[in-house]
């Protein structure tokens, strides 16, 4: 299985943003010729405040990410894992992330279980449940024969829920993100690669990049793709762009039976 991952620099213009995503899933494809392309979170529109955010929601399958991402997926056919976008449904929003199969159809969508609320050193403050909603379900979907577990962001802190996935026989965990500069710098490499050696999985860790908000906030990027062992096999440069990697399942076997934690476990 082939896999590429879109590093963005979304800000607060949806149509320009999308514009971005559709020309850097089409130079990916084409270079590259994946079976699955992943973007990252809030790829969409990556507002100043949290209004902006709101404003950008979508319902689905109205929504014009929606139709977008569909339609890439049916004309390009490839498999696109759609990082995440504000959904609202009735008075709720959620941080939700779509995927489509090759035909364009929606496999999967996960609204983001664990909410970032937290004060960073220096007084910036971000409360994300202050306007979105908690998802409750544990996600997977197929890519041909392979299982894809789904997580967002700040989820990657919780390693009970990669278990879970894992549980539900994940070959593959995709973590779209916004990591913050500041977090992301001493913790987005050390957490993505516990991550995949825990689950001995291959874990696509898919970042935002750059400086958001006028300069205001600013995420870590660094997208990866780490293997089953905790090794990272491709990483984007700073900046926008895309990486890629062929993921060995049979690799993947080697390490399961090497170190079969999977039989071992004694704590639910």
């Amino acid at each position: 299985m082939k896999v590429s991952l879109i590093q963005m620099n979304s800000q607060g213009d949806k149509a320009a943003n999308l514009s971005a995503a559709k020309a850097l899933i089409e130079d990916a494809v084409a270079l590259e010729h994946p079976d699955l392309v992943v973007l990252p979170e809030y790829y969409a529109c990556l507002g100043d405040t949290p209004e902006e955010t709101q404003a950008s929601a979508e319902t689905f399958p109205e929504g014009e990410a929606y139709q977008l991402m569909s339609g890439l997926a049916r004309r390009l056919k490839v498999a696109i894992h759609a990082g995440s976008v504000a959904e609202k449904d009735g008075n709720a929003f959620y941080n939700t992330t779509l995927v489509f199969g090759p035909d364009g159809s929606e496999i999967a969508r996960y609204r983001k279980i664990h909410l970032f609320d937290v004060e960073i050193t220096g007084g910036t403050v971000y409360r994300e449940s202050d306007t979105v909603s908690r998802g409750d379900e544990v996600v997977t979907y197929r890519v041909g024969d392979t299982t894809v577990g789904c997580a967002i962001c700040y989820d990657i802190r919780f390693p009970e829920l990669f278990r879970k996935l894992a549980d539900k026989g994940a070959d593959v965990i995709v973590l779209p993100a916004a990591f913050t500069l500041m977090t992301g710098k001493d913790h987005w490499e050390v957490l993505a690669r516990a991550r995949a050696i825990e689950t001995q999985t291959w874990f696509l860790a898919v970042g935002q990049t750059g400086s958001h908000a006028g300069g205001r906030k600013w995420c870590w990027g660094h997208s990866m793709v780490i293997d089953p062992w905790g090794h990272i096999a491709a990483q984007c440069s700073d900046g926008v762009g895309f990486t890629s990697a062929r993921l060995d399942f049979s690799y993947t076997g080697k390490v399961r039976a090497n170190v079969p934690v999977a039989r071992h476990h004694v704590l639910a």
